[in-house]
């Protein structure tokens, strides 16, 4: 088993595809192996979808069934070529909306953190529309604190990005960051970086003392951010832009989480009894 998961890996890092991605990829590869006991070149059809069934029977969500069908897809059509795939459907993924916070929560949530580190990260994760991993890979290099930007080094697609930073977190910033090395992580863990779950456990601790009931991630915090942008008025593929989304229909769903400009439209029925008085 082990030379065709090694073969996986590799390809995965040939195609620069992130360590998450490879991670997952490898464990349901493994764990389709595991439970089929044959050859991947003797693997059928019926073995992949008896396998993804079980899968079903067990609870997973559509979203989750759809990666591991991903990650099998990529190992027996991409790399072995044996094109498996083609009658093989699942069920569809559910479009959730993002759930987002009110700047009333936010200012909750940063209220009930005390620990300096801590409502820094909260901080710019909602300042900046960052995701976990990008934050936590952040140098002191990467920041321009001065002109209240930074950068992230290739993100999510291998792309650099700009985003900007609130002129209150860049003062707090750079009080926090006097005399270190610009080459360190801004936000160090016990083993060197934090973990995102490190920083999940932050998160929601203070939403608990805070008392929000919505669940909140980090993730949260993005789309929340996202979300304020879009309610400010600026331009859809300005935060397409800023959030480092390859489509902008990854972006246009903040249109629909958006309430405020709902709220603006009048119902025609105050207009019908304007007419009739």
């Amino acid at each position: 088993m082990q030379p065709y998961l090694d073969k996986i890996k590799t390809e995965l890092r040939l195609r620069g595809f992130s360590d998450n991605t490879i991670t997952s990829y490898l464990l349901h590869n493994r764990k389709f192996l595991e439970q089929s006991q044959k050859n991947p070149e003797q693997v059928t059809e019926d073995d992949i979808k008896l396998f993804l069934s079980s899968l079903i029977e067990k609870g997973l969500t559509p979203s989750s069934i759809s990666l591991v069908k991903s990650s099998l897809k990529f190992f027996y059509d991409e790399i072995l070529k044996r094109d498996i795939f083609r009658n093989i459907k699942t069920p569809k993924k559910e479009h959730k909306l993002p759930e987002v916070l009110t700047k009333t929560e936010l200012h909750k949530l940063l209220d009930a953190t005390k620990n300096r580190k801590s409502k820094l990260i909260i901080s710019l994760l909602y300042s900046s529309g960052l995701r976990v991993s990008e934050a936590i890979n952040l140098k002191i290099s990467d920041l321009e604190l001065k002109e209240k930007i930074g950068w992230v080094r290739a993100g999510k697609g291998k792309k650099d990005r700009l985003f900007i930073l609130s002129e209150t977190l860049a003062g707090d910033l750079e009080n926090y960051l006097q005399d270190r090395n610009p080459q360190e992580i801004i936000f160090p863990g016990k083993n060197g970086k934090m973990t995102s779950r490190n920083i999940q456990k932050i998160i929601s601790k203070a939403s608990k003392r805070a008392g929000i009931s919505k669940k909140v991630s980090p993730h949260t915090l993005r789309h929340s951010y996202g979300t304020h942008l879009l309610e400010a008025g600026v331009d859809i593929r300005k935060i397409q832009m800023l959030l480092g989304h390859s489509q902008l229909s990854t972006t246009q769903l903040y249109t629909q989480v958006s309430t405020e400009e709902l709220k603006k439209i009048r119902s025609p029925f105050d207009e019908v009894k304007t007419e009739k008085n």
